[in-house]
């Protein structure tokens, strides 16, 4: 047995509370070798982390907080799916070869779904992914929550969209919220010990305040104090550990899944990028949508962090590998303090390696290859991140104030990463031509984003970053922007590259600002289709890595390292 699955055994048992796997699905199950060929799809990359330079005192802090990340997972199993802990765990107990690579198929997967073949069940017996996942009520539906939501008052309505409730039923069977420190209780409390345990070691006073804020956030389901302690964190260490993104609530994008990233800051890199924060409000001022859309007065707050991954867990650690990630998502704090951009710059550069390189061998002409740069693709990635923050989100329809994320629903989270990728380079293009960004890029961005566009849409689909991708790529080529050439082979426009991306961004940002959820689920359903000259590339893609499969070896020796030490506790 692996220390990954350990590590995630060991969460899980000391969670506690597994639940009962229902089972209804009566499609054959894949064989050990067609298990092993579709985990193959990911590349195994030893993340390795230099922590010699931090004190003895910051290490031992350190692998406090990598173990409440742990915790995360099991509370990850738990949303996803009821029956996730109580499969983990006979799983464990099989040592066959078919055995084996069901468990790392789980792993991988955090769940019996292959999220990159559109949530297909690889294990016997199960159900077929729970869209609304384990947010909601067993045997309710959509409809029916639909119609509950809109009959409460508007605090309680607020309670039940809101990012940090469960909604289950009362003794009556009548609906209710549930505050995640009510429904996580023992996990949550556990971490709390261990996030106070590592406050109490650390030196670094705005690492103390976040850690202590998170840890009562846990227990009191009030995480607004800690995500402002976060945007204020300024430290070596920089932990992102909580309740973040909706996309594993597919019916309506509320529920936040628990998650965690823990890394080291990379001054020199933070500091190179440092200026492009200074950049925003003039970015928003001159977005290319009605005047009236655009936010006159940004959050004060825009830190950038570049930091080496050191560990993930929860949804930061499922199938596809985050690059980076801007939050909170809560648009109250993004309102009042702004967000904060992190960028894992050794995963991104993993995946430039052993993911996007050899795609531009395939999907683009020989001559255009040589434009395919990290530079550029790690700075859209950051300019990706940044966008996120920029563009409407907190918007008003038929006259009631609301979020996007509230009035899109299920197709806000593919129009959001469609809109942050796209302005994103709309965004390159502008800090090009006033000079903050060399000239270079101009040459190498598009094409590094066309390469990458084939790097996400195999994502699949039916996950939001790939379906997001295939509505950029289809509009790309309608407006003739991207051509398809007599190899198969893909090229950008240069003449029309500049303006397609303008207008793409235009649409989706004013979409975002009417709040119009048929609208976006008409253009979803339209044009985040793969189509055939696509797949025709996509095909012959098929020997390379579509992610990586992170190995946290440094994380793994730290906590072996330091097993069992407590700051005067014992547990």
């Amino acid at each position: 047995m692996t220390r990954k699955m350990l590590s995630l055994l060991s969460a899980v048992l000391l969670a506690g509370s597994a639940q009962a796997a229902s089972t209804s699905s009566t499609a054959r199950a894949p064989n050990a070798t067609e298990l092993q060929r579709q985990t193959a799809r990911f590349a195994p990359v030893d993340i390795k982390v230099d922590l010699s330079s931090l004190p003895d005192n910051e290490r031992r802090a350190l692998a406090k907080i990598v173990q409440a990340s742990r915790l995360m997972d099991s509370l990850f199993l738990r949303q996803s799916w009821a029956g996730n802990e109580t499969l983990l765990l006979d799983l464990l107990k099989d040592d066959s070869k078919l055995g084996r690579a069901r468990l790392h198929a789980f792993l991988l997967n955090k769940g019996p779904w292959s999220r990159l073949d559109h949530n297909a069940p690889f294990l016997p017996g199960v159900p077929s992914k729970p869209e609304g996942g384990n947010f909601y009520p067993a045997g309710a539906s959509k409809a029916d929550l639909e119609a509950w939501v809109k009959s409460l008052p508007e605090d309680q309505r607020q309670e039940a969209t809101g990012f940090f409730t469960t909604i289950r039923r009362d003794t009556d069977g009548e609906f209710i919220s549930v505050p995640y420190s009510v429904e996580y209780q023992g996990e949550l409390g556990l971490a709390a010990n261990l996030l106070r345990e590592a406050a109490e070691l650390t030196t670094q006073p705005t690492l103390k305040a976040f850690l202590s804020k998170r840890a009562d956030a846990f227990l009191s389901n009030d995480y607004y104090p800690s995500e402002v302690a976060w945007m204020e964190l300024d430290a070596s260490i920089e932990p992102t550990v909580g309740p973040y993104e909706v996309y594993e609530d597919e019916w309506f994008n509320y529920k936040a899944a628990f998650e965690a990233f823990i890394g080291l800051r990379d001054d020199v890199e933070t500091r190179k990028l440092s200026k492009f924060s200074g950049e925003l409000q003039e970015l928003e001022d001159h977005l290319p949508i009605d005047p009236k859309l655009r936010n006159p007065k940004l959050g004060a707050l825009a830190p950038i962090r570049v930091v080496n991954s050191l560990y993930s867990s929860g949804d930061g650690n499922k199938g596809v590998q985050t690059a980076a990630y801007n939050l909170p998502n809560d648009e109250r704090v993004a309102a009042e303090k702004g967000t904060k951009r992190v960028m894992l710059k050794n995963i991104q550069e993993a995946k430039f390696q052993r993911v996007l390189k050899p795609i531009a061998q395939v999907a683009l002409p020989v001559k255009e290859r040589k434009d395919v740069s990290f530079d550029a693709f790690f700075t859209h990635i950051l300019m990706h991140e940044l966008m996120h923050g920029l563009g409407p989100h907190n918007i008003t329809v038929n006259g009631k104030e609301t979020t996007v994320r509230q009035a899109l629903q299920a197709s806000s989270s593919a129009i959001e990463e469609a809109k942050a990728d796209i302005s994103g380079l709309w965004a390159l293009q502008y800090l090009v031509d006033k000079g903050v960004i060399g000239k270079e890029m101009e040459r190498t961005m598009y094409t590094t984003f066309l390469a990458s566009a084939f790097r996400s849409i195999r994502f699949g689909v039916g996950e939001a970053h790939g379906k997001g991708i295939a509505l950029q790529l289809n509009h790309f080529l309608d407006t003739g922007a991207v051509k398809v050439n007599k190899d198969g082979t893909f090229s950008v426009v240069p003449g029309k590259i500049r303006e397609s991306v303008t207008s793409l961004t235009k649409q989706l940002m004013e979409l975002q600002a009417q709040g119009d959820r048929a609208a976006a689920e008409s253009l979803m359903a339209k044009m985040g289709v793969v189509r055939p000259e696509v797949q025709r590339v996509l095909e012959r893609l098929k020997k390379v890595p579509v992610d990586i499969e992170p190995r946290y070896v440094t994380a793994e020796k730290l906590t072996l390292e330091y097993a069992g030490s407590s700051n005067g506790a014992t547990r």
